[in-house]
This record gives C-alpha cells, structure tokens and sequence, in this order.
C-alpha cells in the first residue's frame, strides 16, 4: 500500500523539496512506498501516477517548479468527486494522500476529507496568505527575487529620473510588496488591505521628485484606488471561481505620469515571482514540512494540515486553517508607511 502526494495550483518555490522531505522519511523511518499524482488532483481523478523513490529525488530540492507538474484542476469537476478518488485509490493500492497547495487545494482536500478519504495537507502559497502558519514556504523566494528586480528598476529609473511602478503578487495581502518594497528602498507600497487615493500616491511621488530621486512604487496585484471597487480586470476566473488579478500597474502609470508630468514605467513581475531556485530558508522550510506531513499520515492526522508556529512544526484541521486570510496587520503597514514619499 502507498501514500500518494500531489501539489496542485500555482507553482511555487521549494515545492521539490517538500515531495524529497516526504519521500526520504516515508521510505527511511517508515518504509513506506510513495507514489506521485501527475499534475496535481488531475492525476488523482484519472488515476495518473509515477513512482517516487531515491532516484525520483536525488537533487530536487534545489529545483524550481515540482517534479510531478501541477494543474488548477478542480476535483469535483469533469467527472471528478470523492467517489471516483476513492475508487482510483483502491485500484491503485493508494491509501493516503498528501495533497502540497493553497487555499483551492486544501479546500478541496478539505471536502475530501470530509467524505471519508484520507488526506493531509501541506500549505503552500507564495502570496504567505493562509492564516494558521507563520510562514509559508516560496514567499521568502518570491520576495527575493522581486527586491532584485526592484534593485533593477531603480537603476534604470535613476538613469532616466522616471517613476518605476513595479507590480507584484499578492491576490488578496500585501505581504510580498511590503517586504520587497521595504527591502528595496521603495517609496510608495501598495497593499490590498489599504486603499489609497490617488491623489496620495501623486503626493508621495512629487516628493520623491522634489528631492531630485526617482520615485519606486510597489503595487500588489490586488491593490485598488479608493474609487476602484475591483481589481479583476477582465481576466476571468479560474478553476475554484477565484478571480485572476493582475494590471493594476499598468492602470496606475499613466496617471500618475499625467498627474505629476513625471515620465512613468510600469513592470509586472508576474510569474518570475514563481521561478528558478528557492532559498535556503525556503528550502529547509519545505522540507520539514515533508517530512511533517508522513508523520501526520503515520499517525493517522486526517483532515488536518501541517503548519508553522514561530519555528516549530504544528498540525491544524482543515477547518482552522481555511476561511481566514493572513492579512498585513495596520501596524506592519503603518512601520513601512514612515518610508514613504
């Protein structure tokens, strides 16, 4: 009998090395044999699978990306449900999964679970959005590679004495552009869970101007203006019904540009954010988690997902890990507000 494991939604830095975590102490401590689903809960309805053993592992964690591919299936459609999962299960000798992904992902696992099947959950979100972990693993690598590109930007802007608004990810939380955005020296940092005038954000800008600088705005892709009440921007929605964010940047350029009459560039980081190598802290952060998620398996945590409290690795149901986003507190935005302008 095996465990399977799946990472599902959005790509993410360090999801190779959870899948060696898991597979390296599945088969050492408990041994256990591991087996994939190809390209997330897509490989799980149609029963898609691929051996994981040392030789499936060797080096991964290093690597961006996942190994086994990922999908924004949705198990409970095309012909999907718990019925067809449980049924692939069986026929595959699988009895336990361990299902690597964001609040889509659990959730589904969570309904899963619900019906019977035997699931734990590995949280992993670069936007660091889930409430019950301190850290989720890919947003210090997310963050890294935006504060280079900002380093980047500000070169440029600097050479030409223009505005650079960078766009960065963050659906529903601030936490890759307040970090990123304070790490790079940047001026402005917009956030989901401030809206701001625009006639603020010209402010801080003219005063960067002023000071013979070129102003760095850093915006999150699910920012809004004050006047704005969403920032979908005709691109639909995906698989779970959430809506894809993303141009708030380049909305914003041409009118700060026309405001203030300081030439304006925008840039949108998108999915470099999700790419090449993940960092250390990354990558040993996703590696207890791996190995976390066997033991919970072992010792039969149904329902319940790993996570992270200060440096300790903890468990919680699914229930208490979903529903509750982790939102950038007013103080944390406040402390970087003083950078400002």
């Amino acid at each position: 009998m095996s465990i399977g494991i799946l990472t599902s939604g959005g790509d993410c830095p360090g999801l190779n090395a959870v899948i060696r975590g898991a597979v390296l102490k599945g088969t050492k401590i408990y041994n256990q044999e591991i087996v994939g689903f190809r390209d997330g809960w897509r490989g799980v309805v149609q029963g898609d699978i691929m051996p994981l053993t040392r030789r499936e592992i060797q080096g991964i964690s290093k690597q961006g990306g996942t190994i086994l591919g990922t999908s924004r299936t949705n198990p409970f459609d095309a012909g999907g449900g718990a019925d067809v999962v449980r049924e692939n299960m069986l026929r595959l000798g699988i009895t336990s999964i361990i299902a690597i992904g964001g609040e889509g992902t659990l959730a589904a696992a969570k309904r899963l679970s619900d019906a019977g099947i035997n699931i734990v959950g590995v949280p992993k979100t670069v936007d660091n959005d889930l409430s019950a972990p301190d850290y989720t693993f890919g947003f210090d690598t997310a963050t890294q590679i935006a504060t280079e590109a900002m380093d980047r930007l500000r070169t440029t802007g600097d050479s030409h004495g223009r505005c650079m608004v960078a766009e960065v990810m963050g659906r529903h939380v601030g936490w890759i552009a307040l970090h990123s955005g304070m790490a790079a020296g940047a001026h402005v940092i917009l956030i989901p869970e401030q809206r701001t005038s625009l006639d603020q954000i010209c402010t801080w800008v003219q005063a960067v101007k002023d000071r013979g600088r070129a102003p760095l705005v850093v915006v999150a892709e699910g920012f809004t203006l004050d006047t704005i009440d969403v920032a979908t921007f005709e691109r639909g929605l995906d698989a779970f019904g959430r809506p894809r964010m993303g141009g708030i940047g380049e909305l914003l350029a041409p009118i700060i540009e026309e405001k203030t009459g300081i030439e304006t560039r925008a840039t949108t980081l998108g999915h470099i954010q999700r790419g090449g190598t993940p960092t250390a802290y990354d990558r040993v952060l996703a590696t207890r988690y791996g190995m976390a998620a066997v033991d919970a398996v072992m010792h039969e945590r149904w329902g319940r997902m790993v996570s992270l409290s200060g440096t300790t690795i903890t468990h919680v149901a699914f229930e208490d890990a979903l529903g509750k986003l982790n939102t950038v507190p007013q103080s944390r935005y406040d402390e970087a507000a003083i950078l400002f302008g």
